[in-house]
């Protein structure tokens, strides 16, 4: 008897089936694998998203960066932010363009998303707060701290939505 180690692969992770199903010549090329971008992430809702995450994000610090300020610690915060989060919008985006999270499936791709977005959008609330707050009304300043509010709307929008949470009762059969 061998009490060797053994690997279970299960379709449950989150790059989906162990091994991908074979192409037929009835599947269609827009969701064969073969294809080396998903171009339905294009025109979907969560793509429209992120790319309207990304531009506001990208107006927001462009307008703060061109203005001038002199509270160095609350606009840096916010150029900081910003940046960041743009950055790990583009990662994520470009993750599903390209279906990264299907060759790697060592990564839960929907918690690291989840965790960047709850982490990300109350970081960018807090900083467009305190921009909001130091702008002195400057319009550059508060075209900023008002485009970091719209990323954050956009964030929480984007969250709720792929990641709804509903509540379904069980009946319970107690047959004793």
């Amino acid at each position: 008897m061998s009490h060797g180690a053994r690997v279970i692969r299960t379709g449950v992770s989150s790059g989906g089936p162990a091994a991908p199903p074979a192409l037929t010549v009835a599947s269609s090329s827009a969701g064969s694998d073969a294809e080396l971008m998903d171009g339905a992430y294009f025109r979907s809702c969560a793509g429209m998203l992120k790319v309207a995450q990304m531009i506001s994000l990208l107006i927001g610090f462009i307008s703060v960066n061109n203005s001038s300020w002199t509270d160095y610690s609350a606009y840096s915060f916010f150029q900081i932010v910003t940046m960041c989060d743009l950055v790990m919008i583009l990662f994520f985006y470009i993750t599903h363009i390209f279906r990264v999270y299907r060759k790697l499936n060592c990564v839960s791709w929907p918690l690291a998303e989840f965790l960047h977005y709850l982490i990300g959008t109350i970081l960018l609330l807090i900083g467009s707060i305190v921009a909001a707050t130091r702008s002195y009304n400057v319009t550059g300043l508060v075209a900023g701290a008002t485009f970091g509010f719209l990323a954050t709307i956009l964030c929480v929008l984007s969250m709720w939505s792929s990641y709804k949470v509903s509540c379904i009762t069980q009946s319970t059969n107690a047959s004793v």
